[in-house]
């Protein structure tokens, strides 16, 4: 008999990626509400609640494990209904104590001081900076996903701009995420996400993201991705896997992240914290903790070392093992590259072709291309996008060394073409 998984927000690619995990034969994995009600500008968590527990009570046959890999809201769906359906899962105030932005900082500075000095802040503010701090400085809602609303402001007339747009829309996320912390005993010191940001001194360097996991109370890392952004901007360009960095700077992430993990409490559950890598002072700040493992680097996992991260996550799950191989892939290196518009808002005139995607698949090994425009819509249509482009599309590429994703990558854009319109 299966073992029934059922995953918030299924999607093909990913789908293609758990079907290829280990013993996936004896998995039957369910799509548990559609992709498209989960990622979306009108986020209403009480009705998706009711939807996935309609979908799981009618399901005739047993329910063994309710995962996600998406960010808010199925990272806070998911231990919700871990525990109204009994099944291995994380708790919901640890998952919200990552995901807030001011929470997480306050818990952070009990265990390490790698992080950056920060202070919270209405949006009806309408003066400077929390004293204190000083520029440059980033102002976010406590809550967001995909950097939105995120704004670095190097004078009070950017700050002040930065903060007007938060205000302006901060319901978006800040709303649905008042609902989820109204059901644990949050501390009243961090304030309502529909009306709070976080101030925080800019953190320079290179940025990494330490991916792991915490099994029985013990956490473990598998993996450190590298993040590079496109030249003179703060938008990805590539997520790069196995990042660039010296032996001793992964001891020390693994020792930080470890520690803060588990004094936050997070358990059963997959995790990545991002960093930022002062090389000249060799000194390390968290930007932030994710309650979850990034499914963006899931098909780079599975090109560099056999399998993709995805296997922590329905291990642990299903109360197995689960640890990752290393090295065991086709690639030496892999990266998901983000083709994008620097240019402002357009409509979209032309996208690939599905016949131009796969021939660029099948003439450029190891590349997946994922197309992220939609033809006849405009670009600020998109959902979670940055403050400062618009994606156009994914592409993943696994190579031997890093010159021949490079070479793979141009390859790819050339024979990817985009059409814009503006008026």
């Amino acid at each position: 008999m299966a073992t029934n998984i059922f995953v918030l927000g299924l999607d093909d690619m990913n789908a293609e990626l758990l079907h290829a995990l280990p013993h996936a034969e004896q998995y039957s994995f369910h799509r548990l509400l559609d992709l498209d009600d989960l990622l979306t500008d009108d986020i209403r968590l009480p009705e998706l609640l009711a939807s996935a527990e309609r979908q799981l009570y009618r399901f005739d046959g047993s329910i063994d494990a309710i995962i996600g890999y998406w960010d808010f809201p199925v990272s806070s769906l998911v231990p919700i209904l871990c525990e109204r359906f009994h099944t291995t899962g994380p708790s919901l105030e640890a998952v919200v104590k990552c995901e807030h932005k001011y929470w997480s900082r306050l818990v952070q500075q009990e265990v390490v001081a790698a992080h950056p000095r920060f202070a919270l802040l209405d949006t009806d503010h309408r003066g400077g900076p929390p004293s204190g701090l000083t520029y440059p400085l980033w102002v976010k809602p406590v809550k967001s996903v995909s950097s939105a609303l995120a704004f670095r402001a190097t004078n009070h007339e950017e700050f002040r701009a930065g903060l007007e747009a938060i205000r302006q829309n901060i319901d978006w996320m800040g709303a649905p995420f008042q609902y989820v912390l109204e059901r644990i005993h949050a501390p009243p010191e961090i304030g309502p996400s529909d009306h709070c940001c976080l101030v925080e001194e800019d953190a320079t360097g290179v940025q990494l993201t330490v991916e792991g996991y915490t099994q029985h109370g013990e956490a473990h890392v598998y993996g450190v991705v590298e993040t590079i952004n496109y030249p003179g901007t703060f938008s990805f360009l590539r997520y790069l896997y196995p990042a660039r960095v010296p032996d001793h700077v992964i001891d020390r992430l693994t020792d930080i992240a470890t520690r803060v993990i588990s004094h936050v409490g997070l358990n059963n559950s997959t995790w990545n914290i991002e960093f930022f890598w002062d090389r000249e002072r060799d000194s390390l700040s968290i930007l932030e903790i994710n309650p979850r493992h990034s499914q963006s680097h899931a098909r780079l996992f599975q090109m560099v070392d056999g399998v993709a991260n995805h296997h922590a996550l329905v291990s642990i799950a299903l109360g197995l093992d689960p640890e990752l191989p290393t090295g065991q892939g086709p690639a030496g290196v892999a990266a998901k590259c983000f083709l994008r518009e620097f240019g402002g808002d357009a409509q979209v005139v032309r996208v690939p072709t599905a016949v131009e995607v796969a021939r660029v698949e099948r003439d450029v090994p190891l590349t997946k291309v994922d197309v992220v425009a939609r033809e006849g819509e405009r670009l600020s249509n998109l959902t979670h996008q940055d403050s400062y482009s618009y994606e156009l599309a994914l592409i993943y590429i696994g190579a031997e060394i890093e010159d021949e994703l490079d070479e793979k990558y141009h390859t790819c854009v050339e024979r990817l073409p985009f059409g814009l319109q503006r008026e």
